[in-house]
């Protein structure tokens, strides 16, 4: 006879509410996980996204993500002389906002030259930049369709959409966007016309200055991207950084104090979800006390009663996960941040979840093997 199975069976509301607040918390678990991992593969994509294997930047500087970095626009031309890099180009980085239709929008904007390094890769809808002026790709989480215009920069130049890209945003959850290189340094270091006006008043006139925030090499197979960084180094008002000591400095430095609160916010909803659990346990233990008390005086052993508890946690944490995780694969694409739910992170919080019935059940178990038998007979209760 299985005990557990009788029991929920005699009051299958209390299980069944009880199992689906369990697995609302259950799923906020996996959701932590699921924004705790794509926190991380969103700065990793940040820069992966420009394919480089060198980026070289201001001297004293950790690159472009980091912190502000500004070179003169033609150190692409040095750095592409250099001995084993076969293509190099310039890149700009920006966050900027604007309206449209009523609605703020916020880009992270990416300015690079047409057919070189540092450009959009893997369309899933549109073209690529043809034109030198005013036109932009942009990753479909923005909510922008291919042929929209969107008005950017003090002066509201109007971009047309003609790319969409998938999963193509900062750590901190903005839209990337591309457009040629000479419209983000316009974008960067245009003025207001009132701004405009006084410069001219002032006879400074209207400069733009030819500045990127980063040059990205690509170097020859055959050659170590480490000697070309040493070769670069010559050059002491630039920093040449691999690829790996730049997503070293995204994930370790850039979103470290992120990365701890969202595990530290992990940590706390497991100790969370473990008391939770124990008291559910000790209280549904609570309910029937008399009937353990029945079971031990017919001469029930001990096992019996400890199985009908165990399997009761068990039960209530299997049944809270499956449901926790089928809400949050069907209500994933509305969250505001991607989440990334490995099968890995899945099989661990499901681990935990198991544990934690385990050990949250033990407090059951030791008010039920407290239990007089005698209280059998009582009339009271």
């Amino acid at each position: 006879m299985n005990l557990a199975y009788r029991d929920i069976k005699h009051k299958p509301l209390r299980f069944v509410l009880t199992a689906f607040g369990l697995s609302l918390l259950l799923g906020i678990v996996i959701v932590i996980t699921g924004v705790y991992r794509g926190l991380i593969d969103d700065a990793l994509r940040q820069a992966r996204a420009a394919n480089a294997d060198l980026w070289v930047v201001e001297a004293g500087t950790n690159g472009p993500f980091a912190e502000a970095s500004r070179i003169p626009g033609d150190t692409r031309e040095i750095v592409a002389r250099v001995y084993g890099v076969e293509r190099a180009g310039a890149v700009t980085y920006q966050t900027v906002q604007t309206y449209l239709r009523g609605a703020s929008l916020r880009f992270f904007l990416v300015g690079f030259e047409p057919g070189r390094p540092g450009g959009p890769h893997a369309l899933i809808a549109g073209r690529e930049i043809l034109r030198s002026h005013y036109e932009m790709i942009v990753d479909r989480s923005a909510g922008l369709a291919i042929g929209q215009e969107v008005p950017l920069g003090t002066h509201a130049h109007k971009f047309t959409v003609v790319g969409l890209m998938r999963n193509v945003v900062t750590s901190s959850g903005d839209a990337v966007a591309y457009i040629t290189l000479r419209d983000a340094q316009a974008l960067q270091f245009e003025l207001a016309p009132p701004a405009e006006r006084r410069e001219v008043a002032r006879g400074q006139g209207v400069q733009t200055t030819n500045q990127v925030n980063a040059i990205i090499a690509k170097v020859s197979p055959y050659v170590p991207a480490n000697e070309v960084a040493a070769a670069l180094a010559r050059w002491k008002h630039l920093t040449t950084l691999t690829q790996a000591q730049q997503e070293t400095l995204l994930t370790k430095d850039v979103i470290e104090k992120s990365r701890k609160q969202q595990l530290m916010i992990l940590v706390l909803l497991v100790i969370v979800s473990a008391v939770i659990i124990a008291l559910i346990i000790y209280t549904m233990t609570m309910d029937k006390l008399r009937s353990i008390a029945t079971l031990k005086f017919v001469g029930a052993p001990d096992r019996t009663i400890v199985g009908l508890i165990v399997q009761q946690a068990l039960a209530l944490g299997l049944v809270g996960f499956a449901v926790g995780l089928a809400l949050l694969l069907t209500f994933q694409g509305y969250f505001p941040r991607r989440l990334v739910i490995l099968p890995e992170d899945v099989a661990v919080v499901l681990a935990i979840t198991v544990a934690v019935c385990l050990a949250a059940s033990s407090l059951g178990v030791r008010l039920a093997l407290k239990v007089d038998p005698a209280a059998a007979l009582s009339t009271s209760g």
